[in-house]
């Protein structure tokens, strides 16, 4: 079998860490902890299921903190998990088997992250480019470091899909631990600006990190600077900006400047997630059919990053309509449809009283 050593940087996640690490003890996979200056018990805890617990002295850079701790491992095939993830489906014999038949290219894995939204716990599934060999490939950019060919001139970049999921739990921390990272996050690229000032890719992650502490101004901001470059819409982060641009107007309340998606529409309406957007949209220009037409697309779309998003979501927007247009009996029927979704149980009981 393809040996395999899981590298993992870490600081201050005494909360976190032992959730990571022991389900990959499990397997027979060597385990690099690389510390980047704890003041907490991080690095006790790693001792017990690391291989290697090592120190690195943090310099603003993400990517050499990364390759640093794969320049520890014994093995070339890396596979990289952050601290605030955990192992909760893997088939390892298909994985190590993809590895082999794929040594020049990069594995995928799937990742839940959790978040807070209308007062119920949220998921949005990603690809997260993870898996891969420290003879071909190593990390670049200082902050949201991206793995990227040692010698784009001798090699192709490829990827293919590993069976392994993660649960991550960093979006879901106290307002104040996620404030931190934030502006932590902010700073760097912003930093990273200075030298690469046309890169649509860092506004758009300095419209992620402003949008995880609902400051919605400067997210609005940053997604529009993104999304002013040629980019493309095929590209997984550009689908979540313009996303991520129109749920931040609409919580601006500027529904009739977001109504401007239409003239992207062919290009992003690929996504349940898109469809829902647009269905909002509408519904708060109070064009109710449209909004209709959008919520049924999303329910029949298999595409969907935010779980829900093809099924109690437009649902509910669904009932919704059908209660303002004074059809109790259809919006009951539609609400009945969401499952244990929270604003839709209070929706049936106030309805049902």
């Amino acid at each position: 079998m393809l040996p395999i050593s899981i590298c993992i940087i870490a600081k201050n996640e005494e909360s976190n860490i032992e959730n990571c690490l022991k389900p990959l003890r499990v397997y027979d996979w060597e385990i690099i902890v690389v510390d980047t200056g704890s003041t907490d018990r991080t690095r006790e805890i790693a001792g017990r299921y690391a291989d290697k617990v090592l120190d690195y002295t943090w310099c603003d850079d993400f990517a050499a903190a990364r390759n640093y701790s794969i320049g520890q491992a014994s093995h070339d095939t890396i596979l990289v998990i952050d601290s605030d993830e955990y192992l909760t489906e893997v088939d390892v014999e298909a994985m190590q088997q993809l590895a082999s038949q794929n040594p020049t290219s990069v594995g995928l894995l799937s990742r839940e992250n959790h978040y807070q939204l209308n007062g119920t716990d949220s998921v949005y599934v990603d690809l997260v480019e993870r898996l891969f060999s420290r003879k071909y490939y190593h990390y670049e950019g200082i902050i949201h470091e991206q793995v990227r060919l040692r010698e784009p001139d001798r090699y192709t970049y490829e990827t293919y899909q590993i069976p392994l999921i993660l649960n991550h739990s960093g979006y879901s921390g106290s307002e104040e631990s996620l404030r931190e990272k934030a502006m932590r996050n902010i700073s760097l690229l912003e930093k990273n600006l200075e030298t690469h000032p046309d890169n649509p890719y860092t506004y758009f992650q300095i419209g992620q990190a402003y949008n995880m502490i609902h400051d919605d101004v400067n997210a609005c901001l940053y997604y529009g600077k993104g999304l002013s470059y040629d980019v493309d819409p095929a590209a997984e982060y550009v689908q979540m900006m313009v996303i991520g641009y129109g749920y931040a107007l609409l919580h601006l309340n500027r529904a009739e400047e977001a109504l401007g998606l239409n003239g992207v529409y062919d290009a992003f309406a690929v996504s349940a997630d898109f469809f829902t957007l647009m269905g909002l949209i509408y519904l708060r220009n109070g064009q109710y059919m449209n909004a209709l037409l959008e919520f049924v697309k999303a329910l029949s779309c298999d595409k969907a990053h935010v779980v829900g998003s093809n099924s109690f979501i437009p649902s509910y927007n669904i009932g919704l309509i059908n209660e303002m247009m004074g059809d109790t009996e259809a919006a009951l029927m539609h609400y009945r449809k969401c499952g244990d979704f929270p604003m839709a149980l209070e929706k049936i009981q106030e309805l049902t009283n």
